[in-house]
């Protein structure tokens, strides 16, 4: 047998994730962190499979993938992580398949898990309004961490971008003169989103005083810095979104609640699908479709409060 049958073999186990790892990064172009969730996913598997008398990759039929799925439906996970394990598997065994690692795939008669997909939570303008005054207001003491905070929430409402793409973004990556940020999506897929101008007041603030007094010698590039003056992480920009969302006492709100706000504002102020499409980075128009139904919930509750026959 191959080290990649003997899946009871932690180190056998461990090649074969790291094989289908460089798959997934190299050959899918899926992004870090859905490399890192399927290789998490395959590994549960594998580990299920293990302790229910699975020896090679042959022994994982369609019973025990429906058992596996099971158990974590059992263990109230979501139906969201449902559906990504799923769909890790299907990829795994796929794969497991094509490179002759096993002789049939068990998955192709596995149902895909439904996910529900409630409305996003959004903020009206006057909300979003009330977060960011807030938040300048505060960077009035000239503090570089409080600049910092109302700079990256003034370009994640003006741009729609990710958290992720947020963090990734690079000094170089600015243009102040065009007012357009390049950022890389999923997919490794690069864009360029416009903001206005006072996104660009705030960077302006934060590139010319603020961040440099958060930069050390060995400071990446980055175009935002933590307190140490490395690159700032998702966790730090959530804890400033939240934390700036409850000082302007409004509705709690995540980064990713700033993108679905970004979106339906676009739409409200009467751009088409395609442009927001293109400035959110959705691979999909389906996916931006999304934002037409708050739109039109929002247009029903104004029609139905406003107007006297309703």
């Amino acid at each position: 047998m191959t080290t990649t049958e003997l899946i009871e073999k932690a180190p056998c186990r461990a090649a074969l994730l790291d094989a289908f790892s460089s798959y997934v990064s190299s050959q899918r172009g899926l992004s870090v962190h859905t490399d890192r969730a399927y290789r998490s996913d395959v590994e549960a598997l594998l580990g299920f499979s293990v302790r229910h008398g699975a020896s090679t990759l042959d022994d994982i039929d369609l019973r025990m993938l429906r058992a596996w799925l099971a158990s974590q439906a059992a263990a109230k996970r979501s139906r969201a992580t449902l559906a990504r394990r799923g769909a890790a598997a299907r990829t795994f065994l796929a794969w497991a398949a094509r490179t002759d690692r096993i002789a049939v795939d068990p998955s192709l008669r596995l149902a895909n898990a439904r996910v529900s997909a409630p409305l996003p939570t959004v903020l009206r303008t006057g909300a979003v309004a009330a977060v960011i005054d807030t938040a300048r207001e505060r960077a009035g003491d000239g503090e570089a961490a409080h600049v910092r905070d109302w700079t990256l929430l003034e370009l994640l409402y003006a741009t729609g971008i990710r958290v992720g793409e947020l963090c990734s973004a690079d000094l170089r990556d600015v243009d102040l003169a065009e007012r357009t940020l390049r950022v890389l999506g999923k997919g490794s897929k690069e864009r360029v989103v416009p903001f206005g101008v006072p996104a660009r007041t705030a960077l302006v603030a934060w590139l010319e005083t603020a961040r440099p007094a958060l930069a050390r010698a060995d400071s990446p590039d980055a175009l935002f810095l933590g307190l140490r003056g490395g690159r700032i992480d998702p966790r730090q920009v959530r804890d400033v979104v939240h934390a700036a969302t409850a000082a302007a006492d409004v509705e709690d709100l995540a980064p990713h609640g700033l993108r679905h706000t970004a979106a339906t504002h676009l739409l409200e102020g009467g751009s088409d699908l395609r442009s927001v499409q293109e400035i959110l980075g959705h691979a999909s128009l389906a996916t931006t479709q999304r934002y037409t139904h708050i739109s039109a919930e929002r247009l029903r509750s104004a029609y139905a409060l406003a107007h006297p026959r309703a």
